[in-house]
């Protein structure tokens, strides 16, 4: 009777770790694995688990030493592992890059656990990792980007206080024309920066959310963005645009869409005669967006990384030129993500460059 109570009780604790979230492991006194809850076994879905020695599990030395750590201090050790792909407890089916482990591994008392010496406690930080490495090197990147331009106005600024400097206004001309160039450039990054903070900060989920005509707003940046227009004696296309499309969204955000996508293409193609063609319509019940142009496209290579903060295909830039913040298409996939979009791009070198948005049918207003 005594036997059979301790197997009721025994299933009772199993259900519980089995509503676990995280990976659990029960190590026997013959140094096997007795026991892994539900979560353990979807992690390891393509070998059997009960019976193999924790080296045999476990795909870095670091978590085998943290186990002899726990048997050998008798005590618990929790550590953080990263991992390079390969390695990852997923095994084939790991497609995040480099992942992070929490292994908390503790002894475990005799008289509540007679048949395990010590359990194995298994969970996924990856999420919290690359959030932590994507605001490292977004912070390192900014640092970067802020302090070329300031060093250059620096210098400019000092050339100007030299004895003399001021009276030659030819040279003193250029020298604060070159400084404005540079004080816009830091402006735009910080505004680019504050707009991204924003977007990932919880702030999206507080979109100022109203209907607005899609092709006032399309117009509003052609205006904005006129005078470039004009110098490059370019074409903005909005004739395929709907009449009378109403978006449900906030017009702020979709207003820093267009300009981004609208002044990319004209800054990635400076020559003349640029043809930036604007689209929105409704197929297949999806609202469907898209901003292309005819310039000299994007090269396959560089297609995976055009949304990546600070990245840059750069292929008309001079030093001296001031290049963008390469923050302009971060934003626009945050945003486009925060209305419950999709954005993607394709290119033919020469002939198209095309970025399309799809948005759900809760984003055009029906009315």
């Amino acid at each position: 009777m005594q036997e059979q109570e301790l197997d009721i009780e025994r299933k009772k604790h199993e259900l519980l770790l089995d509503g676990l979230s995280d990976a659990l492991f029960l190590v026997g006194h013959d140094g096997g694995i007795c026991y892994a809850n539900t979560a353990a076994k979807k992690l390891f879905t393509d070998r059997p688990l009960i019976g193999l020695a924790p080296q045999e599990v476990f795909p870095d030395v670091r978590f085998i030493e943290s186990i002899r750590k726990s048997e050998l201090k008798n005590t618990a050790v929790v550590k953080r592992i990263v991992l390079p792909q390969q390695l990852s407890p997923l095994g084939a089916r790991e497609n995040r890059g480099a992942n992070a482990w929490l292994m908390d591994v503790a002894p475990l008392p005799v008289e509540s656990y007679p048949q395990a010496k010590f359990r194995i406690l298994l969970r996924d930080l990856t999420a919290e990792y690359q959030s932590e490495q994507v605001r490292k090197d977004f912070v390192a990147n900014a640092s970067h980007e802020l302090r070329t331009p300031l060093a250059i106005i620096q210098g400019y600024l000092e050339n100007l206080l030299e004895d003399g400097a001021l009276t030659d206004k030819s040279q003193a001309s250029r020298f604060l024309s070159i400084m404005s160039k540079h004080t816009d450039r830091v402006s735009r990054i910080v505004e680019d920066m504050l707009v991204i903070s924003r977007l990932e900060s919880g702030e999206a989920a507080a979109l100022s959310i109203e209907p607005f005509e899609f092709l006032s707003c399309v117009l509003d940046v052609s205006e904005r963005l006129e005078h470039l227009i004009v110098s490059q004696e370019a074409h903005v296309n909005i004739d395929h645009v709907t009449a009378g499309l109403m978006l449900v969204g906030d017009r702020f955000y979709w207003t820093q869409v267009l300009f981004n996508l609208i002044e990319n293409a004209l800054k990635q193609n400076p020559r003349h005669g640029l043809q930036v063609t604007v689209t929105a319509e409704i197929k297949d019940g999806a609202t469907r967006i898209s901003v292309s142009d005819n310039g000299i496209g994007i090269p396959s290579q560089h297609l995976p990384f055009v949304f990546k903060r600070f990245y840059r295909v750069d292929q008309n830039h001079t030093n001296s030129t001031i290049k963008g913040t390469g923050l302009g298409l971060s934003i626009v996939k945050r945003a486009v993500e925060a209305h419950g979009g999709e954005i993607s791009v394709s290119s033919v070198p020469g002939q198209e460059t095309k970025f399309e948005i799809v948005l759900p049918d809760g984003a055009r207003d029906e009315a």
